[in-house]
């Protein structure tokens, strides 16, 4: 039996290898099929094929029969896909117990104060770096603006800020419970109506002509991102962030003078 390898590498994401791939292809065109046909039609070792085939029974892809010689059934494609579904769900929230338990915890406050320690001994300006990547570039935003203690300004593009508004939105609703102000500027449309009047209750946002992507937070730190998001692809995506407090008040001065001409967002969406 000839399998492609393109195939054969798909079925990775069944958390397969290539030996069990090959095997359970083959006793899949099989129905029915001992070790050493198995072998033989997916060119796979027979010095492995019993440990694979262990290995496919305990991941629950194939059935052992009862009887000698010993033969083996495949269990059908839609089961094995519910089974590894579930065994995916379950080491999830295995770990996302195990990352909740790890909050309160002596190793967390251990590491934290290294963390802390280790701060204190490094220069403003080496608090400057380069994030690649949309999903990383994100969950640094998350993180920085979350630590906010006086105020965050924003210049993102409109495309930009629906996405990031599902993980921005919480943010935002406990910085306006601890009275920290939140300034976003951006292309406004009337596409944006729905998140506009959301973010509403948390920010204050503002149409401005100006094209661009920055954060900064509390005066003292930026995040300005390098490329036209409407371009680069996600994975391609880089940032700069400076924790430096004279680069931030100049910065920020410059989004205060222009903050004042901007248009409101109910003018805009009138």
């Amino acid at each position: 039996m000839i399998v492609q390898k393109n195939f054969l590498s798909k079925l990775r994401d069944f958390g397969l290898n290539t030996y069990e791939s090959k095997l359970w292809t083959a006793l899949l065109s099989r129905g029915l099929s001992t070790a050493g046909e198995l072998s033989d039609i997916a060119n796979v070792p027979r010095s492995r094929t019993y440990d694979v085939l262990e290995s496919l029974e305990r991941k629950g892809f194939i059935i052992r029969r009862l009887g000698k010689p010993i033969k083996y059934i495949a269990v059908p494609p839609g089961e094995v896909l519910e089974r590894v579904k579930a065994k995916i769900k379950l080491e999830s929230e295995k770990k996302v117990e195990m990352m909740e338990e790890l909050k309160g915890s002596d190793v967390l406050n251990e590491l934290g104060l290294l963390h802390s320690q280790g701060i204190e001994l490094i220069e403003p300006t080496d608090l400057t770096g380069a994030i690649t990547g949309r999903e990383n570039l994100y969950n640094h935003i998350e993180s920085r603006i979350s630590k906010a203690v006086s105020s965050v300004s924003m210049l993102t593009t409109p495309t930009g800020l629906m996405r990031k508004s599902s993980f921005l939105i919480p943010v935002f609703k406990k910085l306006k419970s601890k009275g920290i102000k939140v300034r976003i500027a951006t292309q406004i449309n009337k596409d944006m109506a729905g998140i506009i009047a959301e973010l509403s209750k948390y920010t204050e946002v503002r149409h401005t002509d100006i094209r661009g992507r920055f954060c900064i937070i509390d005066g003292s730190e930026v995040i300005f991102m390098l490329l036209d998001d409407g371009i680069v692809h996600p994975s391609y995506d880089v940032a700069i962030w400076a924790s430096t407090k004279f680069f931030a008040n100049a910065f920020e001065g410059v989004f205060d003078s222009k903050w004042q001409s901007m248009k409101a967002a109910p003018i805009i969406l009138k």
